[in-house]
């Protein structure tokens, strides 16, 4: 159980900046992150990696010589904000480009691929490559819908040290996904771990059980089998990635990786097995590692990753590092890093606004407020249905990106922003405060929605209408979703077309948007009977069933507290029913 913390909203800053402290060798601190604490030779590829927090020592501890130049953490189990990631690649950029490696997870695939779209537009020639390594969560006909798991480690080992030795960007791209195509990961678990500040874990295993085909972020298993003995246990693991070893291969690199509990011990019983089962295979295992390299908190379990080695990726395999987690061969010779340089973000401001725009921003402000005092309230509930088939920290997320979306509204106000400005800082706030898929999705549905308002006049209903349809574009181009993949999209669709067709027909404001309300609440139920088709959940579709979207749910739940502040101070506060609210959102998921 994670047991040490003072405030469970700040574990993961509080962690980053105490490994900062201790490994100042090899990394310094920016905000979002952390880069390499060494002098980087100018021209060099960039290579930038990252994710949620919650598995050290990826991502911060690949940083250093002949690894990685730059990790962006968030938080726990949340990708980190579009914002975050460009903001780090910048202080690690030297001319030669950037390439942005994560593990292939919805939210990480949204922030870090809108990044590179802006660092492009920047000047800045950024490859984006998403590691899918884990058989378990696809099969090989679509190995592009894996998860990225262990693999992060070897396929991000291959690219720092083609960065290091000086390769151009095309060379490192095509020896990382080289890498990618050619690793194999697969794991199983004894015990789930849990987030810090909750009650009990994300999932259970019967005593006596283990969980085959874990993720990385408390993602039960896709199913259960009586606990093994070492020797069964290796056969298990290396029965699942060798009957995908390519002809001809005769080499391999191997990883045996612990997730947060399992002691060394066990995994040095548990590789003696493993070793002797890819002697048998015919294998020559070049370099192995064992111990931890992504983790998932305090999960009690393991994983194998096999890398197929050819010669190129041998060597690079074998080619010296030196990070925190990592190091191997002769010493890189490396100064420290003298330069100074600044990393605050200012104060926000924004072009004139005209004082009608400006008083709309003011009821904007309030608006957000609203929701994030409903999603606040809603946070346990939103987080037990999100840990049917997830990592439950949905409501966390939404708590923190409205209450942050909220704050930055009010000093867009206090700044004198127009109604636009004011709903797209917020927006930008609610994205890199969540983290995360959700976080992206509303960050890019506000400030969508803020494109319909001006700064120049005041906001009227048929700009309210407008920008909830542009809402709804920005938010399917960003992640591809469409109506029946259980996402937040099966709400959204019908709350805009319903909205849309209540205010076609003359319906005051209020009105329409109460149909609208209605309609995003009884889609968002409706999600119960769907299989999750995109995201974690996905390699999971059996343990959602019967369980609604938590997204979906959210999202209505939002249009209700909208609903509720402009029908004004008469109707119930927002604490009220949201109180109500999450009581029927428990009600349901029970049922």
């Amino acid at each position: 159980m994670t047991t040490i913390f003072d405030a469970p909203e700040d574990f993961a800053t509080s962690a980053l900046a105490g490994f900062c402290s201790i490994h100042a060798r090899n990394v310094r601190p920016v905000n979002g992150g952390v880069i390499r604490s060494t002098q980087v030779p100018k021209g060099k590829v960039a290579v930038v990696v990252g994710g949620g927090s919650g598995h050290y020592p990826a991502f911060a501890g690949y940083v250093g010589p002949g690894l990685a130049d730059a990790a962006v953490a968030g938080d726990v189990f949340a990708s980190p904000s579009t914002a975050a990631v460009a903001r780090v690649c910048r202080h690690v950029d030297q001319g030669g480009g950037v390439l942005l490696g994560f593990g292939n997870y919805a939210g990480d695939v949204l922030n870090f691929g809108l990044a590179a779209e802006r660092l492009r537009s920047e000047g800045i020639d950024v490859r984006v490559l998403h590691v899918t390594d884990d058989v378990a969560s696809a099969s090989v006909e679509v190995r592009a819908r894996r998860r990225g798991i262990a693999g992060d480690l070897v396929v991000f080992k291959v690219a720092g040290a083609a960065a290091e030795a000086g390769k151009s960007l095309d060379e490192v791209e095509r020896l990382a996904r080289l890498a990618n195509d050619r690793t194999v990961s697969f794991g199983v678990a004894f015990g789930g771990c849990t987030l810090p500040g909750a009650a009990g874990p994300l999932f259970t295993v019967p005593t006596g059980r283990m969980a085959l085909g874990l993720g990385i972020h408390g993602e039960p298993g896709i199913s259960e089998e009586k606990v093994a003995t070492a020797s069964d246990l290796a056969r298990l693991l290396t029965g699942k990635l060798l009957s995908e070893r390519p002809a001809g291969s005769k080499r391999v690199a191997a990883v045996l990786n612990g997730l947060g509990s399992t002691k060394y011990e066990e995994l040095f019983v548990l590789w003696t097995a493993i070793a002797r089962e890819l002697a048998r295979a015919g294998l020559e295992v070049i370099d192995p590692e064992c111990g931890e390299f992504v983790t998932s908190l305090d999960m009690q379990g393991c994983s194998l990753t096999l890398l197929w080695l050819n010669d190129e990726l041998e060597a690079l395999w074998r080619a010296p590092c030196d990070a925190p987690v990592l190091r191997k061969g002769a010493a890189i010779a490396a100064e420290r890093a003298t330069d100074i340089f600044i990393d605050v973000d200012g104060p926000m401001t924004f072009e004139p606004a005209s004082e009608a725009s400006q008083e709309s921003g003011r009821c904007i402000a309030r608006l957000i407020g609203s929701i994030a005092d409903a999603l606040k309230e809603a946070e346990d509930e939103l987080g037990r249905i999100d840990a049917f088939a997830g990592d439950g920290d949905h409501g966390q997320g939404m708590r923190r990106g409205s209450a942050a979306a909220a704050e930055a509204a009010k000093a867009a106000v206090a700044a004198g922003a127009g109604a636009a400005s004011v709903l797209a800082a917020s927006g930008d706030a609610w994205a890199d405060r969540a983290g995360g898929t959700s976080g992206a999705i509303w960050g890019v549905a506000l400030r969508s929605w803020s494109n319909a308002f001006s700064d120049d006049a005041k906001v009227s209903d048929a700009p309210i209408v407008k920008g909830a349809r542009l809402a709804l574009d920005g938010v399917i181009r960003l992640g591809g979703a469409r109506v029946g993949d259980k996402t937040l999209v099966d709400a959204l669709v019908p709350f805009v077309e319903t909205l849309e067709r209540e205010a076609d027909a003359g319906k005051p404001l209020v009105d329409a948007w109460n149909a609208a309300a209605r309609a995003a609440q009884a889609a968002a139920d409706a999600t119960s009977s769907l299989a999750p088709k995109l995201g974690r959940a996905r390699p999971l579709a059996e343990k959602s069933m019967g369980h609604p979207d938590a997204g979906a749910i959210s999202l209505a739940l939002a249009t209700r507290a909208a609903l509720r502040f402009l029908k004004g101070p008469r109707s119930e506060t927002s604490k009220e029913s949201a109180a109500r609210h999450a009581g029927a959102i428990s009600r349901k998921a029970a049922v």
